[in-house]
């Protein structure tokens, strides 16, 4: 988290390229090297995976930075949908080939994993960097006429300016906080959902460690089709013709925070009826694929010369609310794991997306903000 808000200035002004592929680079070394690590000390093994959460940290503020000169705008809220489907299939693509290779005892059992991951790692780096590039302004293999139509797509301000960053401008802007306070109040449900919901499922519902794991995935993976799908959806609603940007970016955040509060809620009165406590989990993970991709893509509504320093801020608090949910969770458990304390759980929750829900509708906005304009043609001449 610390690294996040530097980050995200870093990319907005040196350029994405560096940032995102510098953390997968580190953090593919830092997984060659963990095995190695946990057999020397356990010291060696904490600073190792603290170099890899450093790395990590700039990572988002990066891509972001990316979007905002490699995708059109009218279908931006698709490219960051699909971005995010990724990850989440890479997530189960992770815990899946991990579980066959320590419990087969592949190569060593659990050091393969670091070694393939790492290796996987570097190799996908070195095609980044010969590959990626920041702009189209700096790519220099592209055509002429590709340039022309990114310039045209996005703007030629907006393809090649660096511009400095107005932080009393940006700290004070109303939706600015509006997006920080949304991200946080979906965090908090979303990785009470991804670290504590397995120890809910072994203690209350009393699953297994292997039927712990399979349905423990189940909500995540269900994000690897709605992600893209609610992007396209959010862009062909948006099109000329039919909804305003604002109209369908408070709708569809609105709605998401609205089905995971509910479910939720449902949880809380489900007893210990597996079927419905997992069905429950699955619509409100399923929620944030309608809500979280547009609370993202406004950041680029508002400030897309800026979209890593404002996603910083945004994961900034969403990091807050990844570690405040599970302190949370192991204060109200720690003593004893049973329904009635997860039920205070789940009803944290659901407040949480009331709070996110109302901080958009009423403080939200999808305007380009002043201090956000790109400079001028003839300024950048200037320069």
């Amino acid at each position: 988290m610390c690294l996040q808000i530097p980050g995200g200035w870093l990319a907005d002004k040196v350029g994405g390229r560096w940032f995102y592929g510098g953390g997968i680079l580190v953090s593919s070394v830092v997984s060659l090297l963990t095995p190695v690590a946990a057999g020397i000390h356990i010291c060696m093994l904490v600073v190792l995976r603290i170099l890899a959460g450093m790395s990590q940290g700039t990572m988002p503020p990066a891509v972001q930075s990316l979007f905002a000169r490699w995708s059109q705008p009218k279908y931006r809220s698709a490219v960051i949908s699909i971005n995010k489907s990724g990850a989440a299939l890479g997530t189960c693509v992770g815990m899946l080939v991990t579980g066959i290779l320590c419990d087969n005892n592949i190569a060593g059992g659990w050091p393969a994993v670091f070694y393939l991951f790492g290796i996987i790692g570097l190799f996908w780096s070195v095609v980044w960097f010969l590959f990626c590039y920041s702009s189209p302004a700096t790519h220099p293999c592209i055509s002429k006429t590709e340039r022309q139509y990114w310039e045209q797509a996005v703007g030629t301000a907006q393809s090649a300016a660096r511009p400095p960053a107005p932080w009393g401008q940006i700290l004070t802007s109303i939706p600015v906080w509006a997006v920080i306070v949304s991200a946080f109040s979906q965090a908090w449900g979303f990785f009470t959902i991804q670290t504590c919901i397995p120890l809910y499922m072994y203690d209350v519902l009393g699953f297994n460690m292997t039927k712990n794991g399979i349905v423990s995935g189940l909500p995540f993976l269900l994000l690897v089709p709605l992600d893209p799908a609610v992007g396209i959806l959010t862009d062909w609603l948006r099109a000329p013709g039919r909804l305003s940007t604002k109209v369908v970016r408070k709708s569809l955040v609105t709605t998401g925070y609205a089905i995971s509060c509910l479910s939720f809620i449902s949880i809380m009165y489900t007893g210990c009826n597996r079927a419905l406590a997992v069905l429950f989990l699955c619509t409100a993970v399923g929620g944030s694929a309608m809500s979280m991709p547009n609370v993202i893509t406004n950041i680029h509504d508002l400030a897309p010369l800026h979209a890593g320093k404002l996603i910083a801020l945004a994961m900034a608090g969403a990091s807050l609310a990844g570690i405040g949910g599970p302190l949370v969770v192991g204060e109200l458990t720690h003593q004893h794991s049973t329904y009635d304390d997860w039920r205070t759980v789940f009803f944290i929750c659901a407040a949480m997306y009331v709070v996110g829900a109302f901080s958009f509708v009423v403080f939200g906005s999808t305007e380009r903000q002043s201090w956000a304009e790109p400079p001028k043609p003839e300024e950048m001449t200037k320069k």
